[in-house]
This record gives C-alpha cells, sequence and structure tokens, in this order.
C-alpha cells in the first residue's frame, strides 16, 4: 500500500537507480503515515558517512497525540546498508537523491523508495511529455 508519492520526480529527474531505505519515526508520525498525512513535495535526501537522512518531508501531526513541540519537517534518519551508502557517496557530480514514494513494506513497516536521478532541462522535459502523450495514443487505441 502507498502512503504518498513524489508525482513531480519522474517529470523533473531522469531516474537512473532506486533503492529501498526503512524510515526511522516516532509512533506519533508512524500513525500520521498510516492515515496518509505525509507530503513529499520539496524532500530530498542528504547523505553523510555516517548516515543518510530525508530532508524537509512533511508529516502532519497525528490528531489523538499530543503537539505542543511537534516539528512536521523535522529531517529523519534513513536506514540503509553501508554499502548501500557507501554507494551513493561514490556517485558521480549533477546526480541528485530523490524520495519517490512512501509505503508499506513487509510486516508492517513503514519504507521510502529513493531514486538516484539526474535533473531534466526544459527541453528534456518537453519531449518527456511528448513520448508519454504518444505512448497513452498508442495504448488507447490498442484498447
Amino acid at each position: 500500500m502507498t502512503f504518498a508519492t513524489n508525482n513531480r520526480a519522474k517529470y523533473d529527474y531522469d531516474i537512473k537507480q532506486t533503492f529501498d531505505a526503512g524510515l526511522v519515526l516516532e509512533g506519533r508520525e508512524a500513525k500520521a503515515v498510516k492515515q496518509s498525512n505525509v507530503s513529499l513535495t520539496g524532500s530530498y535526501v542528504t547523505v553523510h558517512a555516517n548516515g543518510a537522512h530525508l530532508i524537509n518531508c512533511h508529516i502532519g501531526p497525528y490528531k489523538y497525540a499530543p503537539n505542543s513541540d511537534y516539528d512536521p519537517t523535522h529531517s529523519r534518519k534513513l536506514l540503509l546498508k553501508k554499502q548501500e551508502i557507501n554507494s551513493l557517496l561514490g556517485k558521480e557530480k549533477g546526480l541528485v537523491i530523490i524520495p519517490l514514494e512512501i509505503y508499506n513494506g513487509r510486516r508492517g513497516l513503514i519504507k521510502l523508495k529513493i531514486g538516484l536521478g539526474k535533473a531534466r532541462k526544459k527541453i528534456d522535459k518537453r519531449e518527456y511529455i511528448k513520448k508519454r502523450d504518444t505512448e497513452r495514443e498508442i495504448r488507447s487505441s490498442l484498447s
């Protein structure tokens, strides 16, 4: 089950590789995510030698929990293997790590799919739109 998707990611970036990461959340944040009270708009991932963090992801407050000192956009730690962190650190310049979707993994755990991509220029975006429209027309003519 998908809780939130980043619809602009595939339009603005050319995704080359994807990773699945665990997301460290508080109890009230996990319940808010399971109610789909989450937005990935404007969020991104930073990677350091000691780990990866999700920045600027908005998880709204859970309505049944105390919310007096809650910051909905604080940075959250991502759970990645050491090998995956090292591979993300060793990538070429110009590549961006973007969160693609938050979903329910095995055993009810909340997972984040992140993509490694390169930003598209305006011309590339136009070509992407043309390609998508022609594929849509082909599918509609076949059915």
